[in-house]
């Protein structure tokens, strides 16, 4: 062997390998290979005495993998460290470097933004050191999130049984219980509407009333207007404008997952998952290859290469009249180290390929397809009439419009909600009758709780987080029983956030306890520290120090001031030593047990067992009837009722039953 090449997925590495020739092995990390520590002072894995010097060990389960990695590394005349190309993946070759023993002055460190021949091989002649910076900034991160998430679970575990908190997710939660406050706190207001229907077929609407806007308090004054009204409507103003709509910019993180989830109806998790696949690597008719560039980024920075492809593509296919210019916009925390998420090559048109993908995989790589084109063809133009009519002292109103170039919207009209609404031509001066006049009650209505992408954006228009951590946060708070993402309606489509008990009780007591650092100020400005620690601007260790002061006597006081939850009494006794019967949380939610645990370990589900339900087919296995059955992980799966002599199971779509099939499978 003569090269030796690692990155992080083996998915990467098979589709790498093939770019790169015989002279080239390429394996993998499998992600991470070194965490913290949980062992020392709280088991913190860090040293806060000593300016928070860290303990890293190999995970147990990466044991094999470093194992493997040291004897290719011993066998390889050079070694390439070519992990993700941002902060975490920065880590990880640093992390690999050191527990191979490679000289972290070597120039071993390359990095791609696309996982395509060209992008690959031209890294590898740009191999550099490994970026320190950017190290220091990520251990930052890991080292916070450790102290934050470890005295704060740990506190809140022993005084009010929640599970967990953390720098980031508790400011999710905040989020979302202070606009459950909102709607809980919101009184309705009344208003009243007036329109017309006149005899042209135009519905108008009362816009003003003796010369200021119409804003109709209650009925009485609504029958005010009305008894001042005739029955004659003249039109009295015309106003025609030509507008122009501009494409939207290329997916970052963000929008991708805040516009899959609107779309799509896919969540930030799945979002992520399936743009990893179309990122590592798809089986071509020509071979693997990536098919999007990376898609953790904040970036709307599209190349030089693929501007100049789109643009000749954009002339061919739909002339050029069709194209557009190109548009960068970064917000002040982006951090621009890579290009916006687009398809590595034009030429692997989504239907072109489709066979290739999966259902996910096309849908997603559609979107980022389109996207990313129409981004730089040109605007679309409509023209907008609105018609003013006259009745005595009151003025309505009636808009409408029509697309007269179609522009960006010429591919990517099906992800849009415009609609032309025309009106029909009418001359200034003329004369209408009203065939009905109706007033209408309203109510003001509260806030709307936040779907998934409503708080995907939320999180960054606070600069909390950053856009490749919003899956992992949603995911986590709704894992720890804060929040439910469900429908507001049985008939309802949209899923929104509601807190529980339990998440309303944390923030409340976190709310109390540490308001001067879990804060979403606090929270965004330690994000922008990060940021500085990246560009080698401010010192991490003093950082570090100027947290841990603020943060301990807030934790010391938590502990002395913040009462115990006492379990909630069911009024029985244990039917074993006669103590208490109370409620408590566990795993897989709410059980009673003894007041007296652990010395005696009664208990009892209060999750009631669901019975197997016949679905109407046989097994194909044995012929038994299958039945549809809920696992101790509360998904379902369908089963065959001769279990355990048939271990016959199928998946159902939507349900994620991999720990259950495994140990199925080992059973």
């Amino acid at each position: 062997m003569k090269n030796l090449v690692i990155v992080e997925s083996p998915s990467k590495s098979k589709t790498i390998e093939k770019y790169l020739g015989k002279d080239y092995k390429v394996t993998s990390s499998k992600g991470h290979i070194c965490d913290l520590a949980t062992r020392g002072k709280e088991g913190l894995g860090v040293d806060v005495d000593h300016d928070f010097s860290p303990t890293y060990v190999v995970s147990p389960d990466k044991a094999d993998v470093v194992k493997t990695l040291k004897k290719d590394v011993k066998n390889a005349d050079f070694v390439y460290l070519a992990t993700d190309p941002d902060r975490e993946g920065e880590a990880i070759s640093w992390h690999l470097a050191r527990e191979l023993g490679l000289d972290p002055s070597d120039k071993n460190r390359i990095v791609f933004n696309e996982i395509t021949k060209n992008a690959v091989t031209k890294a590898l002649q740009e191999p550099r050191t490994i970026d320190m910076a950017l190290v220091r900034s990520q251990e930052t991160r890991r080292i916070l999130d450790r102290i934050i998430g470890f005295k704060l679970s740990k506190l809140l575990q022993k005084k009010i049984n929640s599970k967990s908190a953390g720098r980031v997710q508790s400011i999710a939660l905040r989020m979302i219980c202070d606009r459950e406050k909102e709607i809980n706190a919101f009184v309705p207001e009344e208003y009243w509407t007036i329109s017309a229907l006149l005899n042209n077929g135009l519905e108008t609407e009362l816009t003003k009333y003796k010369n200021k806007k119409a804003e109709i308090r209650n009925e009485t004054e609504a029958d005010e207007i009305l008894n001042s009204l005739s029955n004659d409507f003249v039109l009295k103003e015309i106003t025609e404008k030509s507008k122009k709509r501009a494409a939207y910019l290329p997916f970052i993180t963000s929008t991708l997952q805040q516009e899959a989830s609107i779309k799509l109806g896919f969540g930030s998790k799945k979002t992520m998952s399936v743009a990893q696949s179309l990122y590592e690597g798809v089986e071509l008719s020509d071979g693997a290859q990536g098919l999007i560039t990376y898609m953790r980024t904040d970036s709307t920075r599209l190349s030089n290469e693929f501007v100049a492809s789109a643009f000749d593509l954009i002339n061919k296919e739909y002339g050029p009249e069709y194209k557009g210019y190109y548009r960068v916009r970064n917000d002040e925390n982006s951090q621009d180290a890579h290009e916006a998420i687009r398809p590595t090559s034009l030429a692997n048109h989504p239907d072109k390929i489709r066979q290739y993908l999966s259902n996910d995989q096309y849908k997603l790589y559609k979107f980022i397809y389109i996207r990313a084109l129409a981004s730089l063809m040109s605007e679309a133009k409509f023209q907008s009439v609105t018609y003013v009519f006259q009745n005595n002292e009151a003025e309505f109103t009636v808009s409408g419009s029509k697309m007269e170039f179609d522009g960006f919207l010429k591919i990517y009209g099906d992800y849009d909600n415009s609609k032309d609404v025309i009106l029909p031509k009418l001359e200034k001066d003329s004369v209408y009758q009203a065939e009905k006049i109706e007033k209408k009650q309203h109510f003001t209505e509260a806030p709307a709780r936040y779907t998934e992408a409503k708080l995907i954006k939320a999180l960054e228009e606070e600069g909390v987080g950053r856009p490749s951590t919003y899956a992992t946060i949603i995911d986590t708070i709704i894992k720890r029983n804060y929040v439910e993402l469900k429908k507001a309606t049985d008939s309802g489509k949209t899923k929104y956030f509601f807190p529980t008990e339990q998440g309303i009780l944390t923030d409340e007591k976190l709310r109390e306890y540490f308001s001067d650092v879990i804060n979403v100020k606090y929270t965004a400005q330690m994000e922008s520290k990060l940021d500085e620690i990246a560009e080698n601007k401010v010192d991490n260790i003093e950082e570090l120090h100027r947290f841990y002061d603020d943060f301990q006597p807030l934790v010391d006081d938590a502990y002395a001031k913040m009462e115990k939850l006492a379990p909630e009494k069911t009024g029985e006794t244990c039917p074993e030593c006669g103590g208490d019967v109370v409620i408590r949380n566990g795993r897989y939610g709410k059980f009673k047990s003894c007041i007296n645990y652990p010395s005696c370990r009664w208990h009892e589900s209060l999750i009631k067992k669901e019975e197997p339900e016949e679905i109407g087919r046989n097994c194909p296995q044995c012929g038994s009837p299958l039945l549809k059955r809920k696992s101790r992980y509360g998904n379902y799966f369908i089963g065959c009722s001769n279990y355990p002599k048939c271990s016959y199971i199928e998946n159902i779509e939507g349900q994620n039953n991999r720990r259950y099939y495994r140990k199925k499978k080992n059973a």
